[in-house]
């Protein structure tokens, strides 16, 4: 019976863990293949707008 909880156990981690590393590699691939050549002038724009933006929330430093 031991054998069997470790089994599921050890098969649980390989499952979560293949496709944990499929979505990193899958959203890697995705941005390289189809982010086309824009694709760092758009996250540079939305960190221009949010420039000088106030925090709100959390806790104060």
């Amino acid at each position: 019976m031991s054998s069997y909880i470790i089994d599921l156990g050890l098969i649980a981690v390989l499952v979560i863990g293949i496709t944990a590393l499929m979505g990193v590699m899958a959203n890697g691939l995705g941005e390289r293949v189809f982010g086309g050549k824009k694709g760092s002038t758009i996250v540079n724009n939305d960190l221009n707008v949010k420039a000088g933006w106030k925090n709100v929330g959390g806790r104060k430093k």
